[in-house]
């Protein structure tokens, strides 16, 4: 950009999204309150595995106030199951892997079966939500127990209780991919080690917990959804699919939304459900989820376990790695086998492995839907890789970064080809970035060249421990796939006052979407950031549109709106070429509008240009040339973006309590371009917090019975202000080859290296004790038992 006016990509400009809320004037859509508005709340099931053999509503309906109840046998005439498997493989990837997929569909009441503590039974619509608690409490519902099915492994026994008689069994994805040898290459290794490694299952904890509400027009026959999600264009497709609407007549808006993360990235029952329910009864009905709704009912995440083997030699250069590992998906799986698939894709890290073998099962229990949370599947085969590479330094008598540095892709090989389709079915080629340099930052962050580097790190740990203290440094890297298809859509426009009014399908949840959308078209338009209009998550504003997920809005959203901009900015030269008698070559964007190159008094605005091309008498357009300046673009990415990073942390375990203390957390991360850096930082900073969060805190419990343990946050435990380490975030810009802004994504790196990071550290605070921790939660009182062992 030659005017730094206009360059507003790369700039810490202020939030736009922030005024409003400060100054409570957000609207959420629990805050939302439409004449006639009726609520509905669901009867939830008590049991993980049960034959519905009756269900009672004789009592709520009579109830004074309340409008409707149902069964699930009520409307399953009327309302069919949601599609099992919303996210579905293209074929480059279906011929690159072997698989066999069935994953079965949801009803949005359970009918026959509930199959997880918290599915729903029934539910009753009223005048207001007290009413419908009250009308729930009298729902005489008969429930048979049958055999929960809990634990994976024996899910995949002969003879285990099957959750979905139709499947026959209870695996419902198995997922198979080599490279090189594949196993094979593990007996020609000269060193071979094995581990078991566990993430358990924690979720997405947004401080808005899911709402939908939603209001029918009888005399237009359309509808108008207000709901708290990711995707809104995919709330408008499954409504429309479910009351045979057209898309046209429905209307999906996300307003204000306190967190996704993942946990609001699909579609729910809910969401259908009441959508349903406004249109049969003619009125508007809102649902809002409390909290011990949203930990027993929203999707689960995490919650597998890799069997995984590292063939070596002793200088530390890996050979090969086998891998096998059961994903426990609870009792449907809404995005299918993404999660499985995911950490298969992102098993070789930024790492030269010449040799891979990778299997993967989705197994259903009767626990609550696992479905992609912040991270998606990336966690779990970091965790997995990255401590089976600090196992092999503590084999070969070597530092860990040592190993890791010596089996790091250098930048010179980039873009390099990784050996295997990403999800999106087209091979992985990481694009740009410099591995090596990020883990050397790292360990200059945490242990200065100056104060004596790694060595003299050793000294200080080595010395604690003769004090009874016991330190430890982790370290983590990995890859991320960002910016995944199939597309995204974007219109731009310019109105009759000169504002450049842009859409995206991208939908926000705190991420400033309203602010780096705003950055992106003021640089591409030449105007003042105020002269842009911008609207996210409202289906009425872009015709087709995916959503916010998977690291994806910076990359797939800004192309898109580059896309229609050019084709608006195509037919502003045009009119303003007709105007100044000047040709389109010669003119150029500057100061809100188009000028003569090089001759500052000539010059239109667009508001000017805006007028000029508006249908009708007078108009001051070329021949040839459409009225008004508008277009929509959708733009399909070639392939994925790769962002890395390297965490590391320096922990303290206190040998009275196990309590562990992270001293210092240090990111260096690398997501391309920055459009917004202050954005980019608070973002890899709270990922970082939700990855410490899920090691040390969180943690959803189930007892041999199926029964949820941790319903309310008085046993599942968040981290607070207190649990904050120091964290210091180092941005590495190495732009993408692969869009026209060079960035990547970022709104899921800072979750994934946690968990390692601080089980690598925690291992090597108490080596001495020939400790490994291979599984999380890491827990106070596995350190203390270690020392006192």
């Amino acid at each position: 950009m030659s005017d730094p006016r206009w360059a507003f990509v790369g700039k810490s400009v202020a939030r736009r999204e922030d005024r409003h809320l400060l100054l409570g004037e957000g609207q959420f859509v629990g805050d939302m309150v439409l004449p006639r508005m009726a609520h509905v709340a669901f009867l939830r099931s008590p049991l993980p595995h049960a034959r519905v053999k009756s269900v009672d509503l004789a009592a709520a309906r009579a109830l004074p106030g309340v409008v409707a109840a149902y069964s699930g046998l009520d409307l399953h005439n009327e309302i069919g199951p949601l599609a099992g498997m919303q996210v579905v493989m293209p074929k480059g990837w279906r011929e690159r892997f072997d698989h066999k997929i069935e994953i079965p569909g949801q009803p949005l009441i359970a009918i026959d079966k509930a199959r997880y503590c918290g599915e729903s039974v029934a539910l009753v619509v009223a005048r207001d939500r007290y009413l419908c608690e009250d009308a729930i409490e009298l729902i005489d519902v008969d429930l048979e127990a049958l055999p929960p099915v809990v634990d994976p492994y024996a899910a995949l026994k002969p003879g285990a209780a099957i959750v979905h008689e139709a499947l026959k069994s209870n695996e419902a994805g198995f997922i198979r991919t080599t490279k090189g040898q594949g196993g094979a290459a593990m007996d020609k290794a000269p060193r071979r080690l094995k581990r078991s490694f566990t993430m358990h299952r924690y979720a997405a904890m947004p401080m808005e917990c899911r709402a939908i509400l939603a209001d029918y027009d009888a005399r237009t026959d359309s509808l108008t959804i207000w709901s708290s999600t990711q995707v809104v264009h995919w709330v408008r497709r499954e409504v429309a699919m479910l009351l045979k609407m057209p898309e046209e007549r429905v209307r999906c808006i996300a307003p204000d939304v306190g967190g996704g993360f993942g946990g609001k990235g699909h579609v729910y029952p809910e969401d259908l459900m009441v959508a349903f329910l406004a249109k049969r009864l003619r009125r508007p009905v809102k649902w809002v989820e409390d909290r011990q709704e949203h930990i027993a009912n929203s999707a689960h995440a995490r919650d597998n376990v890799h069997e995984l083997e590292i063939g070596f030699d002793d200088s530390g250069r890996i050979h090969a790695i086998k891998d096998s590992f059961v994903l426990d998906s609870g009792a449907y799986s809404p995005i299918g086998t993404t999660c499985a698939v995911n950490s298969i894709a992102h098993s070789m890290g930024p790492y030269d492995i010449p040799h891979l073998e990778a299997e993967g099962r989705v197994v259903i229990t009767n626990k609550t839907p696992n479905a992609p949370y912040r991270g998606a599947g990336r966690p779990e085969i970091v965790f997995a890789v990255e401590r089976a590479i600090d196992l092999v330094a503590h084999a070969c008598g070597l530092e860990p970064t040592e190993v890791r540095l010596r089996n790091m892709v250098t930048p010179e090989r980039m873009p390099f080809d990784a050996g295997l389709p990403y999800r999106d079915g087209v091979p992985i080629k990481y694009d740009s970035g410099d591995y090596p340099k990020a883990l050397r930052r790292a360990i200059e962050e945490l242990c200065p060249a100056k104060a004596g580097g790694l060595d003299a790190f050793r000294k200080r740990q080595a010395d604690a421990r003769k004090q009874g203290r016991y330190l430890g440094i982790g370290f983590g890297c990995y890859v991320e796939g960002t910016g995944v298809g199939p597309f995204e859509g974007a219109s731009v426009r310019v109105d009759p006052t000169g504002m450049v009014v842009v859409a995206t399908g991208s939908c926000a949840q705190g991420q400033a979407h309203e602010t780096i959308f705003a950055q992106i078209a003021a640089q591409k338009w030449c105007v003042p950031l105020e002269q842009v209009v911008v609207t996210v998550s409202d289906t009425a504003a872009v015709p087709m549109g995916y959503g916010t997920i998977a690291s994806r809005s910076a990359v797939t959203g800004s192309a898109a709106l580059l896309q229609a901009s050019d084709k608006v900015q195509d037919k502003v030269l045009a009119v303003a070429s007709n105007m100044l008698e000047a040709a389109s070559a010669d003119l150029e964007f500057r100061d809100g509008g188009v000028g003569v190159k090089g001759v500052p008094n000539m010059h239109v605005t667009l508001k000017q240009i805006a007028q000029a091309a508006k249908p009708g008498w007078d108009h001051k357009r070329p021949e040839g040339v459409e009225a008004g300046l508008e277009a929509n673009a959708y733009y399909e990415p070639p392939t994925v973006t790769w962002s890395y990073a390297t965490n590391a942390a320096i922990v303290a375990v206190d040998a009275n309590t196990g309590a562990i203390t992270i001293e210092k957390y240090v990111s260096v991360h690398d997501a391309g371009v920055l459009i917004n850096p202050a954005v980019a930082e608070n973002q890899v900073r709270g990922g970082l917090v939700q990855g410490i969060g899920g090691t040390l805190f969180e943690e959803i419990r189930y007892d041999e019975h199926g029964q949820l343990l941790t319903g309310s946050f008085m046993d599942y435990l968040l981290p607070t202000a207190s649990d904050t380490p120091p964290i210091t975030v180092i941005h590495q810009e190495s732009p993408s080859p692969l869009n026209p802004l060079g960035v990547k994504g970022l709104g899921e790196g800072g979750a994934i290296a946690p968990p390692v990071v601080i089980a690598n550290a925690v291992s090597d605070a108490l080596r001495a004790f020939g400790a490994e921790f291979n599984a999380t939660p890491v827990r106070w009182e596995d350190c203390l038992r270690a020392i006192q062992g």
